[in-house]
Order: structure tokens, then sequence, then C-alpha cells
């Protein structure tokens, strides 16, 4: 079923906007981490990994799933559908990965990261504050080419939803269309 064009633009911006705010707190993260794993002072320590609990508090978590549900609304409202493209199922696919990454990786990391430092010990480890957004870096660029790129065509749903639409006979035994000329390799004036 899919939606009215107006709808579909909607979602459509919601959609772009809260994958670029997604990216961007990325980068934020990124940043803050970096800062919080190369700089002697141990203030500075403290207000990167605190910046970066706010930002894995109140803002990451609504953002990633803001693009999540637009995303799917997106997918199941147009002829793109959620199973008829392979780069449509590696975006779904990739998003929730790194969602729930976010949430059971990412923040639980910071958070160990803000109590330590808080506590007036050093960073335990870099990689508490470094690996959640390389990796979520990795995975949104990745999912903005094949968004761009739309590679590797149909999946096999795909394919027979497409045969199905052009009545054509499909693997699964529908009926097809009634043969005509050329398509039985008779031609219409064949004799009797």
């Amino acid at each position: 079923m899919q939606t009215s064009r107006p709808v579909r633009r909607a979602f459509l911006v919601v959609h772009v906007a809260a994958s670029a705010c997604w990216l961007g707190l990325t980068f934020g993260l990124l940043a803050l981490g970096v800062t919080a794993g190369t700089t002697g002072s141990a203030v500075t320590v403290e207000a990167s990994v605190r910046a970066m609990k706010l930002f894995a508090d109140w803002l990451l978590i609504p953002v990633a799933l803001l693009t999540f549900v637009s995303g799917l609304a997106l997918s199941l409202g147009t002829r793109w559908g959620l199973a008829r493209y392979r780069w449509v199922c590696t975006k779904f696919w990739l998003t929730l990965a790194t969602l729930t990454a976010t949430v059971v990786a990412l923040r639980p990391g910071v958070n160990s990261a803000v109590t330590a430092v808080a506590a007036g010990g050093p960073l335990p480890d870099v990689g508490d504050v470094l690996f959640g957004p390389v990796v979520s870096l990795s995975a949104y660029v990745f999912m903005t080419v094949i968004s761009v790129l739309k590679p590797w065509g149909l999946t096999k749903r795909g394919r027979r939803l497409r045969k199905a639409a052009r009545g054509e006979r499909t693997d699964a035994g529908r009926p097809t269309r009634p043969a005509g000329p050329g398509r039985t390799g008779e031609s219409a004036a064949a004799p009797s």
C-alpha cells in the first residue's frame, strides 16, 4: 500500500533530518571521545565524558528511534518496500543493529566512563568512548552511500512481486497472463 505524495514527502523530510541528526550526534560523540582520550587535563576529560553522557541519555535514543520509525514508514509506504530491494533490507537491519548497539553498548560504555571520571579516577578505557561512535559512524556513512546509489537490485521476493505485477508466471505457480502471439512461440495465425 503506497501513501500519498505529500505523506511520503513528509516522511522523507523527517527521515533525512533525523538521520542527519543521528550522524551529527555521532560526530559529536567521536570528537568528545577523542578529546577525552587524548587530553592530559582531568577537567577536560570529565567535561568531555559528561557531555557524551548528555548526548547519549537525552538525544541519541529519541533521534535513533525517529530515524528507524520514519525509515520503516517510508519503506512500507513506497514502491521500495521493506523486503523488495537488497539495499532497503540492508539499511533496515543495519539501522536496527546500530540502534540496539547504542542502547546495549554505547550508552553503558559512556556511563561507566562518567562514573569512573566523576569518582576522581582516570578514563578507564579509551575504547569505551571511541569504539561506539567509530562503529556507528561507519554504519551511517555506509547507509548513506547505499541510499544514494541503491545497489544490488531486487530480492527474491521483489523479483516475485515484479513478475506478479506484470502478470508473468512466477515460481510459485500463480496464474499467468493469457498467452498471445509471441508468448508461446506460436503465431496468431497458427493452423488448427
